[in-house]
């Protein structure tokens, strides 16, 4: 088995011992990823609409350095600080994928880090 890490600087860094994205053979499996912006290292939403688009752009940066799209992705899992949110993040998640959507599971946990209130996970086939 061959394991590729992808990195790129138009993602945030990890904030703990882990890589962005590992490849391995044709499936690229992406860490969770949260609203910081990569060129700050800081969270810089107000508000949730904002944390979703800035998480999605940061997993759009990791699946271009991987060389593919959301339409590769073929499942996602999003982590919630609160149910309540889930239909503003579904918007926001919807207008990133075109025709198909990949399978997913959303579900609220106690806590995110950097108290953020989204963390949104891919993988993705080449």
């Amino acid at each position: 088995m061959e394991k590729i890490i992808i990195s790129t600087p138009n993602a945030p860094e990890p904030i703990g011992p882990y890589n962005q994205a590992i490849m391995v053979n044709d499936t690229l499996y992406i860490s969770g990823q949260v609203a910081i912006n990569p060129t700050t290292g800081n969270i810089e939403a107000v508000d949730i609409i904002s944390e979703t688009h800035q998480v999605m752009h940061n997993l759009r940066a990791i699946l271009t350095e991987a060389e593919l799209e959301f339409s590769n992705v073929v499942k996602t899992t999003i982590f919630l600080s609160d149910m309540s949110l889930f239909a503003m993040v579904n918007e926001v998640y919807g207008k990133y994928f075109h025709g198909e959507f990949p399978a997913r599971e959303t579900v609220a946990v106690k806590g995110l880090p950097k108290n953020v209130n989204v963390e949104i996970s891919m993988i993705a086939i080449r």
